[in-house]
């Protein structure tokens, strides 16, 4: 049976020397739901990116209905039948449901009739109901969803890529989108459903690959799979090359650094309480859009709308980053190029900022001497490659543009870090350097509440492990006492019940089982 895509030998490498996909392969039959499903960095964005246009492979060959085929761009691979669904659907929110849904079907605009019958006939074919005239930007995030899955039928789409489509919905939206798939692969059309969710993989799909490390390491029927033997494929043994060793001990009277009491949030973080002591490193671990990062920007005080205290060194930290820095939290964001460096300014310019008014005169006049002084020790201790401190954030690598993150925080009053993905987009030699800039920080006094996507990172560094899942801190464990494999599944919520709802007095999170 020929395959309606097929991907043979795909091996895509970047100019910065990074490479993604090394010999992979996939093959999609006609109305199928394919899983594609590995650990953050595996190479699924990039296979994501192959199949619809937008990265041609440096080796190999993308085969479509059985003949070889080149889309060198994403409108290529659309008008061949490959729809993508991003995880941030990229709409047009001032337009209506309607516009959007045609948008990229082409065609006149001069038969607005025909074009309701057509929508008509969609919503029919999905089961669905929605307004044609809703602006999309007064749609809820699963209805912007829907919307996008029309969108892709429109253009007469027999492919449909769906990266992380349920991330950000809620249990009955993520049931529509469950619907809408299975109605539609009935029909014949056919899905690659790429997810960190693994028990919508296992119980979605007909059937699964799985990459790591750029490699696909096992590929079958999803019904040859439980999710014991699928976490196995996707940890492997070889995500991180540093040595795992166990934490510092930790004094159970040392001061309490970080108080975390009933923090609530609109955005996705559900009455979670814990404590961090001098010392400590705590990992947050959880799937995307199990609320982890949202979590951190709650306790720094960017989220606005989060409800709950929030102490340091046992005073209350008021509801702002501002607050949040003066009293000794700093945070190092997951988009260090959007949040935590600028770019325009050069080193010595950004490790200054967060404590300027110390590297001024009189507090107020700048000194540059002090200022290049404090990023040539930065970059000294952090070991930051780069031709000196005038150097910008851009001609950096992102494992040294990281460092520089870092070297901000170091130097002055911080005793809190809260770090999310600090070694994403790194290469394992950068990994291995900032995992033992925790561990310093840690041993010298500091306080460490760290969200990653590897599990294996979190228990190469951390004292102790809280599960997140849908906004809850669903489990504790001692770092020491655990392994990826349990916190997969933990995250998955498989061997959840009877787990607590995450609220802890003192101490921290904990589970009834």
């Amino acid at each position: 049976m020929v395959s309606l895509l097929s991907l043979e030998g795909i091996g895509k490498a970047f100019p910065n020397g990074t490479v993604a996909l090394r010999d992979a392969r996939l093959s999609v039959r006609a109305g199928s739901v394919h899983g594609l499903v590995g650990a953050n960095g595996a190479g699924k964005s990039t296979m994501i990116k192959v199949i619809a246009g937008a990265h041609a492979p440096t080796s190999g060959v993308v085969r479509w209905k059985g003949e070889e085929v080149s889309w060198r761009t994403p409108g290529a691979a659309r008008r061949a039948g490959v729809a993508t669904i991003m995880q941030h659907v990229p709409l047009a929110p001032t337009l209506t449901v309607l516009e959007n849904v045609f948008l990229g079907a082409g065609g006149p605009w001069r038969l607005p009739r025909a074009r309701r019958a057509e929508f008509a006939r969609l919503l029919e074919r999905v089961g669905y109901a929605i307004d044609p005239d809703a602006e999309v930007a007064g749609l809820a995030i699963g209805e912007r969803q829907m919307v996008a899955v029309l969108q892709a039928l429109a253009t007469g789409a027999e492919l449909v890529v769906m990266d992380e489509p349920t991330a950000s919905l809620a249990e009955g939206e993520r049931q529509v989108v469950f619907d809408v798939v299975r109605r539609l692969s009935a029909q014949g059309t056919a899905f690659l459903y790429v997810s960190h969710f693994l028990d919508e993989v296992l119980s979605l799909t007909d059937r699964v690959t799985v990459l790591r490390d750029g490699t696909v390491v096992e590929e079958g029927e999803t019904a040859g799979y439980d999710e014991d033997r699928l976490v196995q494929a996707i940890v492997g043994r070889d995500l991180l090359a540093t040595e795992r060793r166990g934490a510092a001990p930790v004094a159970p009277d040392g001061p309490v650094l970080l108080s975390v009491r009933g923090l609530s949030s609109p955005a996705g973080v559900r009455d979670v309480s814990f404590e961090v002591r001098a010392g400590e490193v705590i990992g947050l671990a959880g799937l995307l859009g199990s609320g982890r990062s949202e979590l951190l920007h709650a306790v720094y005080g960017s989220d606005t709308r989060a409800r709950g205290e929030v102490l340091a060194g046992g005073r209350p930290v008021r509801r702002s980053p501002r607050a949040a820095v003066a009293a000794g939290m700093a945070l190092v964001p997951e988009d260090r190029n959007a949040q935590g460096l600028v770019g325009t300014f050069p080193i010595w310019k950004n490790v200054s900022l967060p404590d300027l008014p110390a590297l001024s005169s009189g507090r107020s006049l700048p000194r540059e001497p002090a200022e290049t002084a404090r990023a040539e020790r930065a970059i000294a201790d952090l070991g930051i490659v780069c031709p000196g401190p005038e150097a910008l954030p851009g001609e950096l690598s992102g494992g040294n543009a990281q460092k520089v993150v870092f070297g901000k925080w170091l130097y002055g009053g911080a005793r809190v870090f809260l770090l999310d993905e600090p070694t994403a987009g790194v290469d394992v030699g950068a990994k291995a350097d900032i995992l033992e800039l925790v561990r310093r920080f840690a041993a010298g006094g500091g306080a460490v509440l760290v969200v990653s996507s590897e599990f294996e990172e979190l228990l190469a560094v951390a004292t102790r492990v809280l599960v997140v899942r849908e906004g809850r801190v669903v489990a504790e464990r001692a770092a020491h006492e655990t392994s990826e494999e349990e916190l997969l599944m933990l995250a998955n919520g498989f061997g959840e019940a009877g787990f607590g709802a995450g609220g802890s007095g003192e101490g921290g999170a904990h589970d009834a089982a």
